[in-house]
């Protein structure tokens, strides 16, 4: 053995670091351990709903890897559910090129989804399915997209795999709760179910017990909304959700006093302007639960000048869509649903362009609705097409259904009753749609049809706007 002095001057082999794989699957450009880590804790947190913890921890990543593309990428995938990161996003498409080609595909699927380029996000996704088959982040990552894009029936295959690989996979047994009591032949057991398998699996979190409380609430159960709601809180005093979700349930319980104190508290608890304006938002609509809608609408106004002087227009537009649909007239509505169309026309420094153009849809799908009501065929058609444009250029499938049941309100008020229904059916999420289709099944003669319809409908029941109409007003009038 030679002495240690005789070899202090030769040059040592540097040992290269191990290539990291994501949850030991993906492989990751990433030499740091601790970047993968903190990118794995990222994911999921955004798995489990932790949007704002998951947008920390992926920044943190990028601090340990300043090339990593999955890091920003993930920074801008979990803000677009909380704030765009529009600087995050581009940061991600730039470093792209440094990436392992399967990472590539994840970060190509994450960006082009934020960019409404869905071509290559769908390439994308099939891709890495084809890859990772039984990858359960992969399986559930997309599925969630699935479901958000209102394609129930993949998203629910999709989850269910990812549940088959693993029976305790906490994110699928929570969206699997919702997709259970809200989509297809609602079954709100097994959604209970799947949420205390959840609650079972996670119970230092929060987040089961709040999605205990909505679905229980959903299922009409208020008592068990409150109880799991408190649960959450008790676990977590400052889980805004919950806090919001105790004043939602007792307005639908018509306990609107202590309603107006859980939104107070909510609003304390608020970190950012577009969780306080909500709350704000949802706290005005009590007056129009109370029957007293001038007081109502007063409320709105107050919180929509507030909104607009802090300049969120996620809120502006929530708001706004509010005070239209719930106007007191369908003249009023059109002007105000006319004025929101401005708004939204050109993009929005804060609001990411899906949701834009969601936000579109909804307003050119309110006014083909309500222009067919009051007779306005000629303002309906021009609705309707402009839906069709922006179908075309998003790709976007809630926007197709929204441009289906737009179609569906035109076809019912020209007579048409068989097509209206079949496009009226393509909408299954918006409980006036849903509330008018099962009204056309029963002119129709198809009762069982126009009873599977209102238990779907049954389903959506929660404090907002749309179903405050659909159970305090006729289908077929407009106010």
């Amino acid at each position: 053995m030679e002495q240690a002095a005789s070899r202090s001057g030769k040059k040592v082999a540097s040992v290269a670091p191990a290539p990291q794989h994501l949850f030991g699957a993906v492989p990751l450009s990433t030499q740091s351990e601790e970047a993968r880590r903190l990118l794995e804790l990222a994911v999921d947190n955004y798995e489990n709903a932790i949007y704002r913890d998951s947008a920390v921890l992926a920044p943190r990543a990028a601090e340990k890897d300043p090339q990593s593309a999955l890091a920003y990428a993930m920074l801008s995938f979990a803000s677009r559910r909380i704030m765009p990161d529009t600087v995050a996003l581009a940061k991600a498409k730039s470093l792209l090129p440094h990436a392992t080609p399967d990472e590539q595909l994840l970060v190509r699927w994450m960006t082009s989804i934020q960019d409404r380029d869905l071509l290559p996000a769908i390439s994308s996704m099939n891709d890495l399915l084809k890859h990772y088959p039984r990858d359960k982040h992969v399986l559930y990552m997309t599925a969630e997209w699935l479901y958000l894009q209102q394609d129930d029936d993949r998203a629910r295959s999709m989850m269910e795999a990812a549940l088959q690989i693993d029976p305790k996979f906490p994110a699928a047994l929570n969206r699997l709760g919702y997709v259970y009591i809200g989509s297809g032949t609602p079954d709100p057991a097994k959604a209970i179910a799947s949420l205390k398998r959840y609650a079972e699996v996670e119970p230092a979190s929060p987040n089961p017990q709040d999605s205990l409380g909505e679905v229980s609430r959903m299922a009409g159960d208020d008592s068990a909304s409150l109880e799991h709601y408190t649960a959450a809180l008790k676990i977590d005093p400052k889980y805004l959700p919950s806090q919001e979700g105790l004043g939602g349930t007792r307005t639908l319980m018509g306990d609107f006093s202590n309603a107006r104190k859980e939104y107070d508290r909510a609003i304390q608890l608020s970190d950012n302007p577009l969780d306080e304006l909500d709350a704000k938002c949802q706290q005005a609509l009590i007056f129009f639960w109370e029957s007293r809608a001038d007081e109502g609408r007063k409320a709105l106004a107050a919180v929509a000048e507030e909104a607009a002087g802090k300049k969120e227009p996620n809120a502006q537009f929530e708001i706004a869509i509010a005070q239209a649909m719930l106007a007191a007239d369908s003249r009023d509505e059109l002007t105000r649903l006319s004025a929101l169309s401005v708004f939204l026309e050109k993009p929005l420094a804060g609001m990411n362009e899906a949701d834009r153009d969601i936000s579109r849809a909804i307003v050119l799908r309110e006014r083909a609705r309500i222009a067919s009501l009051a007779g306005l065929t000629g303002d309906a058609s021009e609705a309707v097409a402009q839906l069709k444009d922006l179908t075309i250029s998003s790709r976007d499938l809630v926007v197709e259904n929204a441009y289906e049941s737009a179609r569906g309100y035109l076809l019912f008020h020209q007579g048409e009753l068989s097509g209206a229904a079949d496009k009226l059916a393509a909408d299954p999420h918006s409980p006036l749609a849903l509330q008018q289709l099962a009204s056309i099944q029963e002119k129709l003669g198809n009762a069982a049809a126009a009873q599977s319809t209102r238990t779907l409908l049954k389903y959506q029941r929660g404090p907002t706007v749309e179903w405050f109409l659909v159970t305090h007003q006729d289908p077929g009038t407009s106010h």
